[in-house]
């Protein structure tokens, strides 16, 4: 089992294989948040995914509409950085997390009463170019006063991870990376 000793880490996908299933079970602590691309949602998919994580008592997270996550049964709401509409929690076990990439988008998100926000990207990574990349310091120094849960996200990997202690982090967020390992 791997532990980060942190809060909560979270994996995006829009799918699962056995490779994934194989490594989300290895880590404590873990989310998922389901991605949909250029909104083209699979609702067999989504189902897959809630029923495996049901079993393996993970919280799964569904992006940027709140009627449908309570209406596919989440445990929550992750917001993008894009979206700017303001949510009022559902219920108490309901969780709302962000994803924020500066401090003006930080503040928007606790607006948007997110408990955990999203800080990316940290590492280098192909959706964004080098001048764009935080660093564990330029990490630090944006999230210096923040006071909810900051996650890192971007770029994480079996090279880099270890530099994550480095950040004041409450968690990790992994896209490729649970993909990657075998």
């Amino acid at each position: 089992m791997i532990n980060f000793n942190y809060d909560n880490n979270f994996f995006f996908t829009d799918n699962l294989n056995d490779i994934i299933k194989k490594n989300l079970i290895k880590f404590s602590n873990i989310s998922v948040v389901y991605k949909i691309d250029k909104n083209n949602l699979n609702t067999n998919e989504f189902f897959k995914i809630k029923e495996f994580c049901k079993k393996n008592k993970i919280k799964i997270y569904f992006p940027d509409n709140l009627n449908l996550a309570i209406k596919l049964g989440a445990d929550g709401l992750f917001i993008s950085s894009k979206n700017k509409k303001i949510y009022q929690p559902y219920k108490r076990s309901f969780k709302i997390i962000g994803s924020a990439h500066n401090q003006r988008e930080f503040y928007f998100k606790s607006l948007q009463k997110c408990e955990y926000i999203f800080l990316s990207p940290i590492f280098n990574n192909s959706k964004y170019s080098c001048n764009k990349i935080l660093g564990t310091v330029r990490f630090n120094l944006i999230s210096l006063d923040w006071k909810k849960k900051v996650i890192a996200l971007g770029g994480i990997n079996n090279k880099n991870f270890r530099k994550i202690f480095l950040t004041k982090c409450s968690g990790c967020g992994f896209i490729s990376w649970i993909k990657e390992t075998k």
